[in-house]
């Protein structure tokens, strides 16, 4: 049976303001998918996953993401595509003046939700899966950066995506914690979730090693493409 097609770009740029960061992109990724998408910083890591979640218009060549076309997806329609994709942030991005029940709450009244039973119910659900149901009641200062981006996690996936883009989720971590933060994002893999997880340490993906996208010089390349392993690794260092 053929895999469902969840991302495709063809002959795609990707700028940020005027400036070109990565041009000529052509890459299909496909549903159930785990991919790492590496370099160094400035390389288009971060600008490539705002492209996908429509933060950064897609101004050359074509992108099809669940369906929605980037060339000319309508604003109205933004929305829509987010709500089938969960982001998880580098630098958290949680509201601060409130704790965690209410910051998950607040995300899901923003989608739609209307019913405070189901929301309670299903800020329960995701924080279970995080493994921080003990922690809702806490402020987000209260929690250490782990924990900050359990949090993250559990905001991401409340609308059960089918995509979840993560940015750097393990940047700011201790080497444990980037370890306990990865199982989780490979927990949700196999669930069925397709992850796009930009990173530049090359510790974890020798680790749990996976399709790899890697930014350098202003293109994007497939380890999929690479003859061999080792011109792969050598690649890797070139460019991590």
């Amino acid at each position: 049976m053929d895999r469902k097609k969840v991302i495709k770009l063809s002959n795609a740029s990707v700028y940020q303001r005027e400036n070109l960061i990565i041009s000529a992109i052509d890459i299909e990724i496909f549903e159930g998918e785990f991919i790492y998408v590496i370099g160094k910083v400035g390389t288009g890591k971060t600008s490539l996953i705002k492209t996908l979640h429509a933060e950064l218009p897609l101004a050359d060549g074509k992108g099809e993401v669940l369906g929605f076309q980037l060339e000319s997806i309508k604003d109205r329609d933004i929305p829509l595509l987010r709500r089938k994709m969960g982001v998880v942030f580098q630098d958290f991005r949680l509201l601060s003046d409130r704790n965690i029940k209410a910051n998950l709450s607040f995300v899901l009244e923003a989608t739609g939700w209307k019913r405070k039973d189901e929301i309670e119910a299903r800020v329960n659900e995701v924080l279970q899966v995080v493994g921080m149901t003990e922690k809702k009641d806490k402020m987000p200062h209260e929690l250490s950066g782990g924990e900050q981006q359990r949090i993250v996690i559990a905001r991401a996936i409340l609308n059960d995506p089918e995509i979840i883009l993560a940015d750097e989720p393990t940047g700011n971590l201790d080497p444990e914690t980037s370890e306990e933060i990865l199982d989780l994002f490979i927990r949700l893999n196999k669930e069925g979730k397709t992850v796009l997880m930009a990173t530049h340490d090359y510790a974890v993906i020798a680790k749990h090693p996976a399709r790899t996208l890697i930014c350098a010089a202003g293109k994007l390349s497939d380890s999929e493409q690479n003859k061999s392993m080792i011109e792969f690794e050598d690649l890797l260092e070139s460019n991590v």
